[in-house]
């Protein structure tokens, strides 16, 4: 794709889509410009853009320096087609916003679907074909969500491989950079150019996406949970899971259908304390200062950070290292672990209840227990709704996770397809 093209799809499709908040138009290019087309989150800092953070009074009017990760696109010759929407500083995974308003899910043009949060407008651009690809924050599964409701790949790398320099935190404890994309390898891709040292938050790579996307994994041996392990899981959902390790195992690898030690849904509450807990201490003077403009549902869950105290931060960040050193142990016997990135497709808003958060039951432990994920479109509902399949590696091994996502994308039948956007005209 190239900035033309983008841009005239983004002029024409996203007047109802909603994927973007500001268009730049001339696009932003380095000294080259043959890499891909890549639109930002609006929580990641662009010099002299304001960063909204989803809100109606911006985090930060105008940045004085780009994110370390925007630079390292624009450095690679990516051109920079524009900023995304996002939950309001990131805390939601059903996609929506109060403040500013929700993008449209683009696979069904008449009902306003959740996009999927927090990442929303990031997976909405690159589920249309208005971008390449399109970066995006995770702290619970804000790039695996949104992927997975929209169709789209989302790669969310362990911590310390992508700087969070110029990014603006949710729970610094939880919070990571990955990137969505319409097939594996140009995430992967993108990785690589994002990732390595910063001198702070990054102490990893930089990631080698080309040698990941050549490793054979045949032979591999992974781990599947049970339906019966996942908690209540859609129907649909449930056919489309079976029916991805089925043809997961036409790539030659063996699945075995294992419970983990931990249930994947035990990291809800601990990880949603953290979020809170450390969200609280990070925002509560703008949201005591900007609440009656913002989102009333985020206002509420930062709220509830009010009351953890410092020990009790403490001890879940004790509980937590214990939990992942008993889970990274469990997971060494394997090459990788697998699951339905989402347990619902996605719901018309009207119907969603904010209270509830079931997009990310069985993302938030990556997060928590710090391992490399990605989420790998996987089929269709009989009512059109994408579903993905989620693929979770050992601490620090993105290179399994990309070459386990590659293999299962060349097998299922996805083959990079589309919704179809007449609707959206």
């Amino acid at each position: 794709m190239n900035a033309d093209d983008a841009l005239a799809r983004i002029r024409r499709y996203d007047p109802r889509l909603k994927a973007f908040v500001r268009v730049f138009d001339p696009p932003l290019m380095g000294e080259t410009a043959d890499g891909p087309v890549v639109a930002i989150k609006d929580l990641f800092d662009v010099e002299g853009v304001p960063t909204g953070g989803g809100g109606q009074i911006p985090l930060d009017p105008r940045p004085v320096r780009h994110a370390l990760v925007v630079e390292r696109l624009l450095e690679a010759g990516c051109t920079l087609i524009g900023k995304t929407h996002t939950v309001e500083l990131a805390y939601g995974g059903w996609g929506t916003n109060r403040a500013v308003g929700a993008p449209w899910n683009p696979w069904d043009a008449a009902t306003h679907r959740a996009p999927g949060g927090s990442s929303s407008g990031s997976a909405v651009a690159v589920a249309a074909g208005l971008c390449d690809a399109a970066l995006g924050s995770d702290t619970g599964g804000s790039v695996r969500i949104p992927a997975a409701v929209c169709g789209v790949v989302g790669l969310k790398p362990g911590r310390g491989l992508v700087s969070l320099t110029g990014v603006h935190p949710l729970a610094p404890a939880l919070d990571t950079v990955g990137v969505l994309a319409r097939d594996v390898a140009t995430a992967a891709r993108v990785l690589a150019i994002i990732s390595g040292p910063d001198g702070a938050t990054a102490t990893r790579g930089p990631f080698d996406a080309e040698s990941a996307l050549k490793t054979d994994v045949r032979g591999s041996r992974l781990a599947a949970i049970p339906l019966d392990g996942l908690g209540e899981v859609d129907p649909e959902v449930a056919r489309l899971y079976l029916e991805a390790l089925d043809r997961f195992r036409a790539a030659g690898v063996t699945i075995e259908m294992v419970q983990p030690p931990q249930a994947l849904e035990e990291s809800f509450t601990p990880n949603g304390l953290l979020m809170a807990g450390e969200g609280w201490r990070i925002w509560k003077d703008r949201i005591q200062r900007h609440g009656e403009v913002m989102d009333p549902w985020i206002v509420r869950r930062f709220e509830a950070g009010r009351a953890v105290s410092d020990e009790r931060l403490a001890e879940v960040h004790l509980q937590r290292a214990a939990g992942q050193r008993m889970f990274h142990a469990w997971l060494a016997d394997w090459d990788g672990l697998l699951s339905p990135s989402c347990p619902i497709p996605a719901p018309p808003l009207a119907d969603i209840d904010e209270t509830t958060s079931p997009l990310s039951r069985l993302t938030r432990a990556a997060n928590y227990l710090d391992l490399p994920g990605i989420s790998v479109p996987c089929g269709l509902t009989d009512e059109g709704l994408p579903v993905g399949l989620q693929v979770l590696g050992r601490p620090c091994d993105e290179a399994a996770v990309v070459a386990l996502g590659a293999a299962y994308e060349a097998v299922s039948g996805w083959n990079g397809r589309s919704p179809d956007l007449t609707g959206f005209d």
